[in-house]
């Protein structure tokens, strides 16, 4: 494996923190399964629906490599448990985790370094997706699964109505909220909402943020960075003068806000069709998706919000096995295929995004029949990601500090700074080396 990294994530915490097996070498998969005579069984634990009907796939293909799927929860939940059976030796071979879970699990020991089974795969993907399985490193942790770029959604009917047009810049994006709170007081572009981390981490991403970067063997933290203060103080400005609405996402009133075109416009990932069906039926076809503003003009780039990976864990004792089928189901066509249909995910490789059951429009944007096309040329642009082993901390500290800015329409920047201190002080509680 690539010690390097490995190294220096685990060096980076005391020995207790991570078991006294952290600073051993993560069980390089060469050669582990050459031993094996006869079938394998390989167990996956994932949370992704249907699941196992993709499995079956690979199953009646490879009689000798036998998958089962065991259902989990998703999330913090999930990594959890992985983590706890890591340490009893009890994992499964391979793990569904989202991309910013995976420094937490590689900093437990509970990743095998993939990089010498999952052979090119690399360039399935779009190098801002693959350069967060990588962890920045020549290891491979895990073979990406589904993506979540970032676009901006918005009604194409009010938009007209108004003589609004979707926003090239952030700038433009303020210059419209504002022109329809002239034009429509009861109305708002959008909110800023404090309840999901996910879609602030992917703005500060676009802006070219680094919360987390390892220098030498100690963790950096970079939430209160110049790119994140600058999306900080941008949505806490609209906020403060009433430009938009400052009312948490996925509630009845923000549903009925959507529904009823009193909210005309979402900033969203390649995944808002699902949501908006449930949300604002109402309003079937009458939505449009451009790219996410740019903070330059002329700039190309988007973050990146959810999505998650397949692992092999290092208590596997059929590493390239598992890495085998680890590839095959973020690859193969076939796999794709299923796991568009049956799971309903975007996938992270580039070439199932507009193919397939991704060929045609979703249902509620039949409207726009090139949808898939435009979302995988922004796709494309994903800006890299930097995650660390406390994501769990930085996205609490920002669901309390931030709905409490909101809220109050204060300072979004006194916000990420307790974000910031926040992250830091669990680091140093947890006995991470952090640099200043």
């Amino acid at each position: 494996m690539s010690h390097t990294l490995h190294r220096r994530l685990a060096a980076t915490a005391t020995a207790v923190a991570l078991g006294a097996t952290a600073l051993t070498a993560c069980g390089s998969s060469g050669g582990d399964d050459q031993a094996d005579s006869g079938p394998v069984s390989l167990t996956y634990w994932a949370w992704a629906p249907g699941m196992d009907k993709v499995a079956d796939l690979w199953n009646k293909k490879n009689p000798d490599i036998k998958v089962t799927v065991k259902k989990q929860a998703a999330g913090d939940d999930l990594v959890a448990k992985i983590i706890t059976a890591s340490k009893a030796h009890q994992a499964p071979d391979l793990v569904q985790a989202e991309y910013q879970a995976l420094p937490t699990l590689v900093s437990n020991d509970a990743l095998a370094d993939i990089s010498k089974e999952v052979g090119d795969a690399e360039k399935e993907f779009a190098p801002g997706v693959w350069q967060q399985t990588t962890l920045g490193s020549d290891a491979v942790y895990a073979v990406p699964q589904d993506s979540g770029p970032m676009m901006f959604y918005y009604r194409a009917d009010l938009f007209k109505q108004y003589g609004l047009s979707a926003p090239a810049t952030w700038d433009d994006f303020a210059k419209t909220a504002r022109a329809l709170k002239k034009k429509a007081p009861d109305k708002a572009l959008t909110t800023f909402s404090s309840n999901d981390s996910g879609l602030f981490a992917g703005l500060a991403q676009q802006a070219g943020a680094k919360w987390w970067t390892v220098e030498g063997d100690k963790w950096k933290v970079g939430i209160d960075d110049p790119a994140t203060r600058k999306v900080a103080d941008f949505w806490g400005g609209l906020v403060k003068e009433g430009a938009v609405d400052n009312q948490p996402m996925y509630t009845p009133a923000w549903n009925k806000a959507l529904n009823t075109g009193k909210q005309i416009a979402w900033v969203s990932a390649v995944w808002a069709p699902g949501t908006l069906t449930t949300a604002a039926p109402e309003t079937k076809g009458k939505w449009a998706m451009a790219p996410l503003p740019q903070w330059t003009k002329g700039d190309n780039a988007t973050g990146s919000w959810g999505g998650s990976t397949t692992a092999v864990t290092t208590d596997s004792p059929h590493k390239a096995a598992a890495a085998n089928f680890a590839t095959w189901l973020n690859t193969d066509p076939q796999a794709l295929a299923a796991l568009v249909k049956e799971s309903g995910i975007y996938p992270a490789a580039t070439a199932a995004q507009t193919s397939g059951a991704l060929a045609k429009a979703p249902d509620f944007f039949a409207n726009q029949p090139d949808f898939y096309t435009r979302a995988a040329g922004i796709a494309k642009t994903t800006a890299p990601a930097s995650w660390g082993p406390n994501v769990n901390v930085a996205y609490t500290a920002f669901k309390d500090k931030f709905a409490q800015a909101a809220k109050t329409r204060s300072d979004f920047g006194t916000a990420l700074t307790a974000m910031q201190d926040a992250t830091v002080a669990d680091l140093k509680k947890q006995g991470f080396e952090v640099a200043p």
